[in-house]
């Protein structure tokens, strides 16, 4: 019988700071009417001055390992998935792993922006297969108001602060109520795409020098149709292609959970998916776009919430710059 990796704890983490539309259509030229139809966004976190990647990160990650029954000194791989480190050297990983009050792991970071929790989920499934006594923890986190223009009211309302964590092991364990099988995951990405939606001052093909003046190439600018055009085609392109491999449909999955973008991506892949929008995670609303984290977040919330429980078919879906995409079948 074949076995699967396990995530074993969930947990998440988001500042206590909250952001309204009220307060933004104070700060430019907006409404809340405007962002909530656009985006079913309201509200979103907001990290406290000095509070890094590593912090949210390191909340997430006690949560997950607690929940995991597990310490810290357990885990052989620490992987996070972000694109806003709370430096270029060291990697935010390492910075997290001397946080946990751990040494001697193999962490490391990993950048697949808004897609990286699939993308480290998968990661980890590779490490279990190959050593399959690996304890993987896999956080997903992303601070993002760090690298948003807040004079920019296409972009400004649109993101927020976050980040969830998993842990994942070989299946070789037994299966305990709250565990959940990795399935599947699909992975792809399409580089001819990625001026669409870009970060690029401080990299080195845009490297930031002394006496710069921080532009608009230092936050996120993005094509906003083009992205929700292409969001939507290959997210339910790569979640038809899960089902099918898997011999399911849409009818057969309990509970879905997209990145949390925009409302109106979301209701538009569940609809071609054939998905009822009640089986749809949709913290959107209350924690905006928090990139990477956005599914990682859900995961945990929903389960905690009794959203998600045992025995049930749970579909996940990712899309971001690069582009990257991706979707798994999880089974609780």
């Amino acid at each position: 019988m074949k076995t699967y990796p396990l995530i074993r704890g969930l947990g998440y983490y988001v500042p206590e700071r909250v952001l309204t539309n009220a307060e933004l259509e104070r700060m430019v030229e907006t409404s809340d009417e405007w962002i909530t139809s656009r985006t079913g966004i309201k509200e979103r976190r907001v990290a406290a001055p000095g509070q890094a990647t590593s912090d949210l990160s390191l909340e997430a990650s006690k949560a997950a390992l607690d929940a995991a029954g597990m310490s810290a000194g357990e885990l052989t791989h620490l992987f996070l998935c972000t694109l806003t480190p709370d430096a270029y050297c060291p990697p935010a990983a390492c910075i997290l792993e001397e946080k946990l009050g751990i040494r001697g792991k193999a962490a490391m970071d990993l950048n697949a922006a808004c897609s990286g929790f699939l993308f480290g989920m998968d990661m980890a499934r590779a490490v279990i297969c190959m050593t399959p006594e690996a304890k993987v923890l896999v956080c997903a986190c992303d601070v993002l108001t760090s690298r948003t223009n807040w004079a920019d009211r296409r972009t400004c309302v649109l993101f927020g602060d976050g980040a969830g964590a998993v842990v994942i092991t070989s299946g070789d364990a037994e299966k305990r109520p709250g565990d959940a099988a990795i399935k599947d995951v699909r992975l792809l990405s399409d580089g001819s795409l990625g001026h669409l939606l870009t970060v690029k001052g401080g990299g080195s093909g845009s490297p930031m020098r002394l006496g710069d003046v921080v532009g608009d190439d230092f936050f996120v600018q993005m094509s906003g149709q083009e992205v929700f055009k292409h969001a939507v085609r290959n997210m339910v392109s790569v979640c038809e292609d899960v089902l099918a491999a898997n011999g399911l449909t849409g009818a057969d999955i309990d509970y879905f959970i997209p990145h949390q973008a925009n409302w109106r991506i979301m209701e538009a892949v569940a609809k071609k998916l054939g998905l009822p929008l009640e089986k749809v995670c949709a913290t959107v609303a209350r924690y905006g776009n928090t990139s990477a984290s956005s599914v990682a977040m859900g995961l945990a919330e929903s389960f905690q919430t009794g959203k998600i429980k045992p025995g049930d078919k749970v579909l996940l879906s990712v899309f971001g710059g690069g582009f990257t995409w991706g979707a798994a079948l999880l089974e609780f």
